[in-house]
């Protein structure tokens, strides 16, 4: 019989799945997509490219999470689903980016708001453990570079507020466990809400 080491990637990917079942709304209003914008190439281009690198950056830490999961107990999904709903770990919506009428200030808002939401949620998991505090620095500064170029294109379209917004309450990570467990939930929704935000993109940069 295998042993916790070995059952352990199984564990994570059994996680992952009953985490993306519990995002399915999300992915369900991803269809169908409202017309294509009109929205500069070398844009959406530069957006993928950085989607596609954070995609790899959470990989990364899930990657390394696995490791850990025999060691600190943290692959069970239900408890994790639940600790996730004790300490308060959002979720990003995307409600106007997959609609038959895409609303294209209401979507990059959004995408602007979820990816400055899980800045804020990666800086929490900060303290993490020492080998992965490089991997989570890493997707730290994508996350934000992806905000920036969001936030940079809502000016030239004359769509952003006056004033960025200012980062909520986050959750509070009181011991290593809590750190780690966290550190799992935030990377598989955070990949969930990548997976939705490629698409749109995609989407948009069909000519």
């Amino acid at each position: 019989m295998a042993g916790p080491a070995a059952q352990s990637p199984m564990k994570l990917m059994a996680l992952q799945l009953l985490l993306w079942h519990s995002a399915l709304w999300t992915v369900q209003e991803a269809t169908p997509l409202g017309p294509a914008s009109s929205l500069p190439q070398s844009f959406l281009l530069k957006c993928l490219e950085q989607v596609r690198k954070i995609q790899g950056d959470g990989a990364a830490l899930q990657e390394k999470l696995v490791s850990e999961c025999a060691t600190y107990k943290l692959c069970h999904p239900e408890e994790l689903v639940l600790l996730g709903h004790s300490l308060g770990i959002p979720w990003a919506p995307l409600s106007s980016c997959p609609s038959q009428a895409l609303q294209l200030a209401g979507c990059l808002s959004q995408l602007h708001s979820g990816l400055f939401l899980y800045q804020g949620l990666l800086q929490a998991l900060e303290g993490i453990s020492p080998e992965l505090g490089p991997t989570l620095d890493t997707l730290q500064l994508d996350v934000t570079n992806f905000a920036t170029t969001i936030w940079q294109q809502m000016e030239e379209l004359g769509m952003a507020p006056a004033l960025q917004p200012t980062q909520g309450a986050m959750p509070a990570f009181t011991s290593a466990f809590q750190r780690r467990a966290g550190g799992v939930l935030v990377a598989s929704h955070l990949q969930s809400f990548l997976e939705v935000s490629y698409r749109v993109l995609r989407h948009l940069a069909q000519p």
